[in-house]
């Protein structure tokens, strides 16, 4: 079997692909059209988000088995067509799951704690105790809204903290030693806290908006290492700017592009220009399941699932 690589991903996974009898090219350059000429020789591919699987390219994949994807969520690709034509779907999200469950609280802990806005004072020659003053975890409720392994993940890290952990889920009768599963009105009167844990899907887009964040019955903290298109931005500065909402830590954005690669190539948004300037926003580039350690995870995942399917 032939598989191409069209994203650079840790080196074991085509050692072992290797090791395993697959023959493995490499392309991490050519356009989407370019790579379409020539999936036809293909009977898998691996990618992680450089441009979208739509219908016209998995119609030029003949001979097509599987499509890896280095990552957790599939939205980059036609699925349901996937699927109709036997194609296997092959994500990772076991491989990234503990990295965003600590990213996630690091960037709660910190918001908590005034850690970014303490640090820029202390290297500008400011040292403001009171107005750092923070918040503990212990005590407050976390609501999550999703809770698949992303949202698991974080649960498993909240378990050393005396909180109350709630999980709002499509899915029924997920609750496990680590979180309690509530209807979303009920997430929504007693959370403290709100983390976003859920795949993009069109239930899942603009989700939080004004009318979503106006339902919690007390101003809330919001964490999202999901996707960006959940959150409605502008709506969220409203919130932030009203109160509605105490801070925000963001590793993902509205406009982030479908590859995750950049973040926009228009003009500044608004919303955009109030987030960088706010003081209670912590920001990170798409980078919760981005470590050292999950990069060689996600790997070892595609391959050992290669292997079973088709070893």
């Amino acid at each position: 079997m032939k598989i191409l690589h069209l994203d650079t991903n840790h080196e074991l996974l085509i050692n072992q692909l290797n090791d395993l009898g697959f023959i493995n090219d490499e392309d991490y350059t050519s356009s989407k059209e370019a790579i379409k000429a020539k999936i036809h020789q293909y009977d898998g591919f691996i990618i992680r988000s450089r441009f979208s699987i739509d219908k016209t390219f998995l119609d030029a994949a003949t001979k097509l088995k599987f499509i890896g994807r280095v990552g957790a969520g599939l939205e980059n690709i036609d699925c349901h067509y996937a699927e109709q034509k036997g194609i296997a779907l092959i994500a990772a999200p076991e491989g990234n799951r503990n990295a965003v469950g600590e990213h996630t609280l690091g960037m709660l802990l910190s918001l908590f704690n005034k850690l970014n806005t303490a640090d820029k004072e202390v290297r500008a020659g400011k040292w403001l105790r009171e107005e750092n003053r923070g918040l503990e975890l212990d005590g407050k409720t976390v609501g999550l809204i999703g809770y698949g392994n992303m949202g698991k993940a974080f649960a498993k890290k909240l378990r050393g903290f005396d909180a109350s952990v709630l999980c709002y889920d499509i899915k029924s009768n997920v609750s496990d030693e680590n979180a309690t599963q509530v209807t979303l009105n009920e997430l929504q009167e007693q959370a403290d806290v709100l983390s976003l844990h859920t795949p993009e899907t069109p239930l899942t887009v603009n989700m939080v908006d004004a009318a979503f964040i106006n339902k919690f019955a007390k101003p809330f903290w919001l964490i999202n290492t999901a996707r960006g298109k959940s959150v409605v931005t502008k709506d969220l500065v409203w919130a932030l700017q009203t109160g509605k909402v105490l801070g925000a830590g963001l590793d993902v954005l509205e406009y982030e592009k479908a590859s995750f690669e950049n973040l926009f190539s228009s003009t500044m948004p608004e919303a955009f220009q109030y987030l960088i300037k706010a003081e209670n926003v912590l920001l990170s580039p798409h980078v919760a399941g981005w470590t050292i350690e999950s990069k060689e995870k996600l790997a070892q995942t595609i391959v050992d699932k290669i292997k079973s399917k088709f070893s």
